[in-house]
């Protein structure tokens, strides 16, 4: 066995593969870029060596940077994680070249099972079925319409060179073809650095089901049962689960056997995953989609059903050591699911529903534990998570004696979740899981975009915004126990005198993705009386929703709006107890360094800031025009606008990237461009505003495009379709 081994790979799978190399008692180096000079990896690892600076390509995909700190370090091996370079032929070579061990597959194996075009005809030999598509590599658009033409619509479009959802597209239309090879040519070559495509049938209601397999360089292949990985948006796995509720014994065991030919047909050595395609009416019939060679994502739902490591196993087979078990050795015990916990918002459109990565400074945070959960985790309290990398933060994984008992554990997990500071989609993921079929395991990969417009643009709780001011006045106390302490003059407190009553405060609070709402309270927290909704004047004061200073009821003068009694008393660090109409509840609480306040309950978060009168004046109607602004940290890939150009509703503005997602922003109305702020290649924060576009005339949009093209070069490869980078 190694005694030294380096981690080339971040966040939490490489704090994940250091936990074994801890308990293997072998010496640990981590890697780091500078955006993560104080990283979990770095910290829990034994020894630490910089890259270069944040960008991948500057830092954890330099081949030759992480070879040369491998052999700084005196590493023996290099185990790559997944993502970044651990499906690069490349580097396995470069590995071998150093006499350094890849702890992974032989290079040819990387390259047979990389290509996909490549890995369907090879898997196709040994007798695996694939699924119906093109079978020649290098085709131009022309040869993709015509194999699109004998293969028949709906049709999928992937990059032969790489995984994880990135770069397919669903072509259900001829007329949508042409924009659909281009677009995916081009998020193809930025992923992979290779355009080539191939074309699939469109299995309809498909599941994907996955087989995870280990061989040795004794020949020796077993397969560890399956994964059910259904459950995706964008073509990404969010929750996956082991094992699949659809399989009988005898399809897990045929399917098996296929994915254990399919390594042996390339050689296999290590951890590595085969893929299939599942009708969900036909469950005996399915098809090869691809092989991962490298450990996945979600491994974890692998181990706590089978109780075996796989990096240990990963480990013993690039040693040389033959596997300790036989395929009968291997049995399923339990249920477990994953969830996927991402640093992301959702953005609503009409029904349309897009996933956008975010970032920001975890403030706090507080992970779940308790029988039968695990947490994989890349953060911790403090750090920072931009737009570098991958918007994965962590897994939460569950364990039940049956799938009913394995989801309730699940879900009290993320429930548990206190993570403040940036937005996620834990509150997506508690909905996912209540949902009638996930929970009847009626799954297929279409069901969450079926279901994202209800799971993911819930009503703002009111008792949220409740306990917000609730925790204001709290703030404003004597002796407040949160932070940051606020010097103020007695008679601005709320709750201070006026002649004959307590003063009124407004405030006009706001939460990404919804509209401003005012909020009004006056008295003590411990004892306040507050309405939500309904007309609110400017921030500050008065007695708001057309109340007259007698202390009437701030309902009076509008529609829907009625007072309640609070109670906000704070109950520890960080946290306090809110009581509305007649309902207590306990809410972790948190200030950014910029002002927005971070509310938690049940695992879902919610950043809260108040509006200040210009912006609030600003905020028209929906024909009203007005700032457009950015819906996540990230950089400008595109400006194809001018100052003083006019512009229809729905035309392309702006094209913002992050995470190598890129999002379209258009043009709410009719109008005309102001304040353009937007610059390529320039860096924005979420929520910052990138133009205006005011409701008027403006110059000739033909003139003004061509000046804009002129300014930016040509934007006619630019349009951009939402697609994530998370490894599969």
């Amino acid at each position: 066995m190694f005694s030294t081994v380096m981690v080339a790979n971040r966040g939490e799978i490489a704090v994940r593969v250091i936990a074994t190399l801890r308990s293997l008692g072998i010496r640990s180096v981590a890697v780091y870029s500078d955006a993560d000079a104080d990283a979990p990896h770095v910290r829990a690892a034994d020894d630490a060596v910089r890259l270069g600076p944040a960008a991948a390509s500057q830092s954890y995909l330099s081949v030759e940077k992480v070879i040369a700190a491998a052999r700084a370090t005196g590493a023996e091996a290099i185990h790559p994680g997944y993502g970044f370079l651990s499906e690069n032929t490349a580097f396995a070579a470069a590995c071998e070249a150093a006499g350094i061990v890849f702890v992974g597959p032989p290079p040819a194996a990387i390259e047979a099972m990389g290509d996909k075009i490549r890995a369907k005809q090879t898997v196709a030999k040994a007798g695996v079925p694939v699924v119906p598509g093109s079978d020649g590599s290098g085709l131009t658009d022309d040869e993709l319409a015509l194999a699109v033409a004998d293969v028949g619509y709906p049709v999928l479009l992937k990059p032969s060179a790489g995984g994880g959802g990135k770069g397919m597209r669903e072509v259900h239309d001829p007329a949508d073809l042409a924009d659909a090879i281009a677009s995916a040519r081009r998020e193809a070559r930025g992923s992979f650095g290779d355009d080539t495509l191939l074309v699939e049938r469109l299995v309809t209601t498909p599941r994907h089901i996955e087989i995870q397999v280990m061989a040795d360089q004794h020949g020796h292949v077993v397969h560890l049962g399956e994964r059910e990985c259904s459950l995706q948006r964008r073509h990404q796995k969010i929750v996956e689960e082991a094992p699949s509720a659809l399989l009988t014994d005898e399809q897990r065991d045929r399917m098996g056997t296929a994915a254990c030919e399919a390594a042996r047909a390339c050689g296999y050595t290590g951890a590595g995953t085969v893929e299939f395609i599942v009708s969900s009416d036909a469950p005996d019939e399915f098809f090869f989609m691809e092989m991962n060679t490298r450990l996945q994502v979600e491994h974890p739902v692998t181990e706590m059903v089978t109780g075996l490591d796989l990096v240990e196993l990963q480990l013993r087979v690039a040693a040389g050591e033959p596997l300790p078990l036989a395929q009968e050795d291997v049995v399923l015990r339990g249920h477990a699911v994953e969830a996927r916990v991402y640093a992301e918002t959702a953005s609503t459109t009409g029904e349309t529903v897009s996933f956008l990565p975010t970032g920001g400074a975890v403030i706090a945070l507080s992970e779940p534990s308790g029988p039968g959960v695990r947490v994989d985790s890349g953060i911790a309290a403090g750090g920072v998570v931009g737009s570098d990398y991958d918007p994965m933060l962590s897994k939460v994984i569950a364990h039940g004696a049956d799938r009913a008992e394995a989801l309730r554990r699940l879900d009290a997990a993320l429930a548990s979740t206190v993570l403040l500071g940036l937005d996620t989609n834990i509150g997506f993921l508690r909905a996912l899981l209540a949902d009638d079929d996930v929970r009847a395991a009626r799954l297929d990969t279409g069901l969450v975009a079926r279901r994202a417009r209800e799971l993911a643009a819930p009503d703002l709780p009111a008792d949220v915004l409740g306990a917000a001011a609730g925790y204001a006045l709290l703030r404003l106390e004597p002796m407040s126990p949160f932070d940051p302490p606020q010097v103020v003059d007695p008679f601005d407190v709320p709750g201070g005198w006026r002649v004959g009553e307590p003063a009124w405060t407004t405030r006009r609070l706001v939460v990404s993705g919804h509209d401003p709402v005012a909020v009004r309270s006056r008295g003590r927290a411990a004892d306040a009386e507050g309405a939500i909704g309904g007309p609110a004047e400017a921030p500050g004061g008065g007695a708001p929703g057309g109340a007259a200073p007698g202390g009437a009821a701030p309902g009076g003068g509008g529609e829907g709006v009625t007072t309640v009694r609070t109670t906000t008393v704070a109950t520890g660090d960080g946290t306090l107890s809110h009581t509305q109409d007649g309902r207590t509840r306990r809410y972790a609480v948190a200030t950014a360094p910029d002002g927005v306040v971070w509310i938690s309950r049940d695992g879902a978060a919610w950043g809260i800031r108040e509006q200040e009168p210009l912006e609030a004046a600003r905020t028209g109607g929906d024909d009203a025009g007005g700032p457009v602004v950015s819906p996540m940290p990230g950089t400008v890939t595109v400006v194809e606008v001018t100052e003083g150009e006019r512009v229809s509703a729905g035309q392309k503005l702006v094209v913002v990237e992050a995470m190598k997602m890129e999002h379209v922003l258009t043009a709410p109305v009719d109008g005309v461009v102001r304040e353009l702020k937007a610059r390529v290649g320039g860096t924005v924060a979420r929520d910052a505003a990138l133009l205006v576009v005011e409701p008027g005339e403006g110059t000739d949009t033909a003139a003004a495009n061509t000046a804009a093209d002129s300014a930016t070069g040509s934007t006619a490869d630019s349009t951009a379709d939402t697609a994530g980078r998370a490894a599969s």
